[in-house]
């Protein structure tokens, strides 16, 4: 496992690790997420602080990217509709000249266990699938959709002295 201190970017899934994996639809078939504001914070703090930050997730909906964006996160780094995303961490850290090793990749489902095994830094939340749990370097006492996220963007962060807060940057951006 990499260290906290040689994270330079990270990746989420999102049912399941940004949300508690509920999904709501409408008549119409639109679908509605819950998202933990604290979690969105820390991707804005992430953020503001230059690191490279990634969705990949197999969901289909523009809400997720226009959640994100909201976030910090350019619109070419919220892979949608991932069916490989193995293939789209890979374009995601060489695009960003990143190394596997330097990015922490949250996950919680099959889908995500070779990312998970991949990235430096693998989180499940603590009520991700066991396949998940088995691959991922962490296991956070955090279940998906309840600050799990915040809890370890924000332990990298102060390992690295860079969980600052600056309101004139956060006015500026967000």
């Amino acid at each position: 496992m990499t260290d906290l201190k040689d994270i330079k970017g990270f990746a989420f899934d999102i049912d399941g690790v940004m949300t508690d994996g509920g999904i709501l639809a409408d008549l119409e078939g639109q679908l509605y997420r819950t998202y933990d504001a604290k979690d969105g914070f820390a991707v804005r703090m992430a953020s503001m602080n230059g690191y490279p930050l990634a969705v990949i997730t197999g969901a289909r909906s523009q809400s997720v990217r226009a959640r994100f964006s909201g976030n910090g996160i350019p619109p070419e780094d919220v892979y949608l509709g991932s069916r490989d995303k193995i293939s789209d961490f890979d374009d995601f850290c060489r695009r960003h000249s990143l190394d596997r090793s330097e990015v922490m990749y949250f996950g919680d489902d099959i889908p995500d266990v070779p990312v998970l095994l991949a990235a430096g830094i693998g989180v499940a939340p603590s009520d991700a699938v066991d396949e998940a749990k088995e691959a991922a370097d962490i296991v956070s006492d955090r279940p998906g959709g309840k600050c799990c996220v915040r809890r370890h963007i924000e332990q990298v962060m102060k390992a690295q002295g860079r969980w600052n807060f600056d309101v004139r940057v956060y006015k500026q951006r967000f």
